[in-house]
């Protein structure tokens, strides 16, 4: 096998330009608009996103969820409570999430705190999925060690039987909402004089700048 040369990878960045005069002036308006345009063109997965928390041993985890929903509230996702990320999430409460639209040589990062949505709000968007879905959730002790893929599997046939088409929702299971005050828009730039602009909350408004490349 041939060794690749890392060092000699490089992209031409020129798709578009992000100014601040025609930049949104709510961050929560420019990410729409910037999932709306990932979404026409057709960039791969545009809901995926990746998740940054912290444990008590201060080591810094990442993994990729999907977004399920925002508002001027938050962005929200679902996932186990007791997966490691949820053990990171209930001693630190402060995220970080990352987007990466390569095929429109963007990224968007987000800060900000990140609390549990309300109980009917997970019901409810557990009933929308997928019965293997819903069945999963109960099977999977996720984060945690097991001994082989056939121990998921029987213990999903397991539940299945117990629990029906119709399987409540597991009390480790839910939402979390990150509530941003923090977010970076970067678009890729020639000569890699790319474009950053941020806005930070500041008494109950965005202060929106620009960061060197």
């Amino acid at each position: 096998m041939s060794k690749i040369s890392l060092a000699n990878m490089r992209k031409s960045y020129q798709r578009a330009e992000l100014r601040e005069d025609s930049a949104q002036d709510q961050p929560l308006r420019q990410f729409e608009q910037w999932l709306h345009e990932a979404l026409q063109a057709e960039v791969p997965e545009p809901n995926a996103m990746t998740l940054a928390t912290v444990g008590s041993d201060m080591r810094p985890s990442t993994r990729v969820v999907l977004i399920k929903g925002y508002d001027d509230q938050g962005l929200v996702w679902y996932t186990n409570y007791d997966s490691r990320k949820g053990h990171e999430l209930a001693g630190n409460p402060y995220a970080s999430l990352q987007f990466h639209w390569v095929e429109l040589e963007r990224v968007v990062r987000i800060e900000g705190r990140v609390r549990k949505v309300s109980a009917e709000e997970s019901d409810t968007y557990f009933q929308s999925r997928p019965l293997d879905s819903r069945i999963g959730a109960w099977a999977s002790p996720q984060s945690q060690v097991i001994s082989s893929r056939t121990q998921l599997v029987t213990q999903a046939a397991s539940y299945l039987a117990k629990l029906g088409t119709q399987p409540p929702r597991p009390p480790h299971w839910g939402g979390y909402r990150l509530t941003p005050d923090y977010w970076e828009f970067w678009q890729g730039g020639v000569a890699r004089l790319h474009d950053r602009l941020v806005y930070r909350a500041k008494e109950g408004k965005w202060l929106k700048e620009r960061l060197a490349p």
